[in-house]
């Protein structure tokens, strides 16, 4: 049986970055600095183990141990109401009920479960269901389904697939990070009561609004936490002028994230609040050259945030 957890309100989720010392090691500090900005910047909750948490680069113990550390730091931080999703899609069912069980016991509220996708050819969409059906019966605490191709050989559920998986009690939720705008408006507009549309990235926050979702799981709100939050207030607030002219300067900033992934959102971390560039070896920093050409281009978005940022202060 599931716990109840802290509510899943609509709003601006944040997939946070993994934070490396020089020789690789986990720098639990960062996590926990980074979690408490974020918290201290007002977005309603946090993702941990994504793909931008670099999930595949780390050990079960060190994904326990960041899922903690992030718990601690909102506790801490005014962000104890704020919810923790946790990435923990694997290959097989058993190792993502094992990593659900681990989540819950870390401290987090939800779980976030790619489909399997190493042997694609060898499952059919009733076996792809059925691993979504049993991880959801066994989790301790309530399912995302995460539709991210990208990350997962191709494989994209369909809106009729989501749609009866919605109708499972412990299944609460779904990122799309397939940027398909039909797909959201349908899941968003037949799904069960509570369950929870996001879209999957920060320059699609108000396709996704327009389409009846429930907000953004993105990662650039690492670097521009503020701005993310602003189009999304904006347009509740029914001032649509201006959040299209907020989301533009978003979406050209989240442009450059998604062309250069988690490692340009941390190199921008490093230039503009001084931590977080190194990620985990195949990956690497940025050449110099690049980190200065992405800090000019996120100038713009950075001016923004910075201006949100004394209006909250």
């Amino acid at each position: 049986m599931a716990r109840t957890p802290r509510p899943l309100a609509p709003g601006i989720y944040v997939p946070t970055v993994a934070f490396f010392r020089p020789n690789e090691d986990l720098d639990l500090a960062t996590v926990e600095q980074h979690a408490a900005y974020l918290a201290q910047a007002g977005v309603t909750g946090l993702v941990v183990q994504g793909s931008n948490g670099e999930a595949v680069h780390l050990s079960r113990e060190e994904r326990n141990a960041i899922t903690a550390a992030t718990r601690r730091a909102l506790d801490a931080h005014g962000g104890a109401a704020k919810p923790l999703i946790v990435g923990t899609g694997a290959a097989s069912t058993r190792e993502t009920i094992q990593l659900c069980e681990d989540a819950a016991a870390a401290g987090g509220d939800y779980v976030l479960v790619l489909p399997p996708a190493y042997y694609q050819a060898l499952l059919t969409a009733q076996a792809v269901r059925e691993h979504f059906e049993r991880v959801a019966a066994a989790s301790p605490v309530p399912v995302l389904l995460y539709n991210f191709p990208g990350a997962a050989a191709g494989v994209d559920l369909s809106s009729d697939a989501i749609l009866a998986l919605a109708a499972h009690p412990n299944i609460v939720g779904v990122k799309l990070t397939c940027g398909n705008t039909g797909k959201l408006a349908r899941v968003a507009a037949q799904a069960p009561p509570g369950f929870r549309t996001f879209g999957g990235s920060a320059d699609f926050t108000l396709p996704t609004l327009v389409a009846g979702g429930a907000g953004v799981i993105g990662g650039l709100a690492n670097l521009l936490p503020r701005a993310c939050l602003r189009v999304f207030d904006l347009y509740r607030a029914g001032h649509v002028a201006d959040a299209q002219r907020l989301q533009a300067v978003v979406a050209r900033a989240d442009w450059l994230a998604i062309q250069g992934g988690f490692v340009a959102v941390k190199s921008a971390l490093q230039s503009y609040r001084g931590y977080g560039a190194l990620p985990r070896r195949p990956c690497v920093v940025p050449p110099a050259e690049q980190v200065a050409a992405l800090k000019e281009s996120f100038a713009e978005s950075m001016e923004l945030e910075r201006q949100l940022e004394k209006q909250q202060a």
